[in-house]
């Protein structure tokens, strides 16, 4: 109705400029039709008496002359006329004749009228003009004996019968508009009634399942898929409340009827390392994708295929170089890939990190591309693509092709198993596809990665941009009603599945409370108990914006010397890529930013900046979130940044206040933190100040909703999600195969 109203108003809108275009076009129309029905009276009027007018010019009898134009003015609409001789002088004129329009005046006129005009007017001059009682057309009509003139007769028209008759025009047109304009109202707002009654009634029908008209399909298809997707998570919500690993295990064995899931990531779950004591020592890296899919592994089981990187990682494998983990648990399989020097260095370092990296984030860092990276790149992608499919058990498998290592890898297991389900999930940005474009092998990269059946980013914004990009570079159609690409008849589908983290986190199961878990960190960093703790938790990489984060301390400590000598900021910084020298510059830039402070704010055994660069294992992560006041995640370019996630489901006493870059997929979802652009030191500090003097109780509001947040929408739903559409996906094409086959031998029977 709202809609109906609105178009209402901009269609009697639209009639009424209409209408004063019609008012204005017929005013000006009629208006020319009056002055050339008065000017022909005029010369008829003329015409008629010109005998007798003839016989009293020669007579030069201005008597008879006066009283014949009397007789002439008495028509109504005639107001006035005169006799003029040739040389300009009046020789009769009738009572009242305005003085204005005396024969030097008019003479005057004649002379400024063009020839042309008075030719066309057969020697009569005709103006309409003003008088003070209103308008009047006047005519000076030349009185011809043969082809001599011997004067003019001027008659003066009163035109105020065409000004009454324009105001009648002009009511009636504005009575049809009304008229009009509450027709068009009322017979929209009939019309909007009688379509929501006939949608609403066909939907009804298509629901309880009749047949639906041919224009309703496409919105059939749609509802229907609508209320599958709700009923099945109603059943899933009343089956097994939030998602959790035993109902992630359960939605598989429903969908995947117990399959095995592969997945291919560069980074392994479980690095094995020699110590200085001669031991071997099992740790975990500090990666954001590590943190989301080893729970998921853990939930499903399957195979990890992965770079083994540590120094022990060979000797602790079979043959094969499978290793079951976690330790004491053996849920999955790792199978562990050996890359050469140069192989690492070409894929890895070279095109992954200096290439597509910095490729695909905003950040003060520029893409270097060479070709014999992208050789190494596109061979180790071979070697994992083989790997996958020497681990799968069947022609069908489940295949999760893990971040930017691995853009090439879904076409060659595409090859190699054609009816597999390869789902990719892109765990960085997807850039806009003028910046994609800088790439040299972008085509190679959108055609390998367009294997998937399905490919994953974390916000709509990448999946838009992938669009772009395949728009601009393929030959391929983008089949925007399904959200898909369609290349050599065959659909990928594009998707936005933000990540999340494991809900609850099993690493808290064994640590103390958050009160022990402050005391204890404060200790360890001889603290006094009062300290207001601000915690940073990050790879040392340039998009994680490190630096601005000092900075914004730094700025804090310059507008509130209040909190000088009480507010410490730790920094825990995993050493990450240090044969690139943009990173080995970064460590030298934070380390001196973090002394320089110091240097500016120490008092005695005070320092306000703690930077712990070292690899640090998940308890304690975990025992620093809890501990701390505020966790600042100040990411200049992020997709999601799970550390903001994790320092959320650390907080179970619904404390701690968390400062979020905007530029952060976590920024979409976890609204109560306090946003803020890393850029603005000046922002970015006043947010610093509100959180550590922020009252408990709006922390606890804060926090609940986030928590709530980031329990439903953990990583099990992440991984759900995804697996769960691909099994929909698996179950169409297994049908469309038997379809194809029994039309194939229906076609051979005949």
């Amino acid at each position: 109705m709202r809609n109906a109203l609105r178009f209402s108003a901009i269609l009697i809108g639209a009639l009424g400029v209409l209408t004063w275009i019609a008012y204005s076009v017929l005013a000006r129309t009629t208006r020319d039709w009056f002055e050339a029905d008065v000017a022909l009276r005029a010369q008829l009027v003329v015409g008629t008496a010109r005998q007798s007018l003839l016989a009293h010019f020669h007579q030069s009898d201005s008597g008879a002359l006066h009283a014949q134009l009397q007789d002439i003015s008495r028509d109504q609409r005639i107001m006035a006329a005169a006799a003029w001789a040739e040389d300009g002088s009046t020789i009769a004129a009738t009572d009242g004749y305005p003085a204005r329009f005396s024969c030097a005046n008019v003479v005057r006129e004649i002379r400024r009228t063009p020839a042309k005009a008075l030719a066309a007017g057969n020697g009569a001059w005709l103006k309409r003009t003003e008088l003070p009682g209103g308008q009047v057309h006047v005519a000076a009509i030349s009185l011809l004996d043969g082809s001599h003139a011997l004067g003019r007769i001027v008659l003066i028209h009163d035109l105020s019968f065409a000004l009454r008759r324009e105001g009648k025009a002009r009511n009636l047109l504005l009575v049809a508009f009304g008229v009009l304009a509450l027709a068009a109202s009322i017979v929209t707002m009939v019309a909007a009634r009688l379509a929501r009654r006939d949608w609403t009634a066909e939907l009804r029908r298509i629901l309880r399942g009749d047949e639906a008209r041919p224009e309703y399909l496409p919105l059939l298809r749609d509802v229907r898929a609508l209320v599958q997707r709700l009923s099945s998570e109603q059943e899933q919500e009343q089956r097994g409340g939030h998602w959790t690993p035993a109902r992630l295990k359960a939605t598989l064995s429903q969908h995947l009827r117990g399959e095995r899931v592969v997945i291919v990531a560069n980074r392994e779950p479980y690095i094995h390392e020699h110590t200085a004591e001669g031991t071997v020592r099992v740790q975990q890296p500090a990666s954001g994708l590590v943190t989301a899919l080893e729970p998921v592994m853990r939930a499903c089981s399957g195979v990890w295929v992965a770079h083994g990187s540590g120094s022990a990682d060979r000797e602790t494998a079979d043959a094969n170089g499978r290793i079951k983990v976690p330790p004491a648990e053996e849920s999955y399989v790792v199978r562990r890939l050996w890359l050469s020097e140069a192989e690492e260095q070409g894929y890895y370092y070279g095109f992954s990190n200096e290439g597509l990296w910095p490729l695909c984030h905003l950040a003060d860092a520029r893409p270097t591309f060479r070709a014999e990276d992208f050789e190494h790149y596109r061979t180790v992608n071979r070697r994992f693509a083989d790997a996958v499919c020497a681990e799968v058990d069947s022609d069908d498998p489940i295949v999760l092709v893990q971040d930017y290592h691995f853009a090439l890898a879904p076409k060659m297991i595409r090859e190699r198993l054609p009816r597999a389900t390869i789902i990719s999930f892109w765990h960085i940005p997807w850039p806009n596809s003028e910046r994609f474009g800088i790439c040299p092998w972008r085509e190679e990269l959108l055609d390998g990665m367009l294997g998937s059946s399905i490919i994953g980013f974390h916000t709509q914004l990448h999946c838009n941009n992938f669009f772009d990009a395949v728009d601009s570079y393929l030959e391929a159609r983008i089949d925007r009603e399904r959200n898909a690409v369609v290349q050599s008849g065959r659909a990928t589908l594009v998707r936005p599945y933000p990540i999340s983290t494991e809900w609850p986190v099993h690493w808290l199961d064994k640590l103390p409370s958050v009160e022990e878990c402050r005391r204890g960190v404060l200790e360890a960093l001889a603290l006094p108990p009062d300290t207001l703790l601000g915690v940073g938790v990050d790879r040392l990489d340039y998009t994680k914006g490190i630096e601005e984060r000092l900075l914004a301390v730094e700025r804090l400590l310059e507008r509130h010397p209040a909190l000088r000598g009480r507010f410490v900021f730790v920094q825990l910084a995993a050493p990450s890529r240090t044969k690139i020298e943009r990173y080995r510059e970064l460590n030298e830039a934070v380390e001196r930013t973090a002394a320089r402070i110091n240097a500016r704010y120490a008092d005695g055994p005070y320092e306000p900046v703690r930077l712990l660069c070292t690899h640090h294992e998940p308890p304690s992560v975990f025992r620093y979130y809890r501990a701390a006041d505020v966790c600042y995640v100040s990411s200049l370019h992020d997709g999601m940044n799970l550390v903001a996630k994790e320092f959320v489901a650390a907080r179970t006493d619904e404390q701690g206040v968390l400062v979020l870059s905007q530029f952060t997929g976590a920024a979409r979802e976890l609204t109560e933190a306090l946003i803020v652009n890393p850029y603005d030191l000046d922002q970015a500090s006043d947010a610093l100040a509100a959180a550590v003097q922020m009252p408990k109780d709006e922390q606890r509001e804060r926090m609940r909703s986030m928590r709530g947040l980031v329990a439903e929408y953990n990583v099990y739903r992440w991984a759900g999600r995804m697996l769960v559409d691909a099994a929909q996906l698996r179950r169409r094409e297994r049908l469309t195969g038997r379809l194809a086959r029994f039309g194939m031998r229906a076609l051979g029977a005949q």
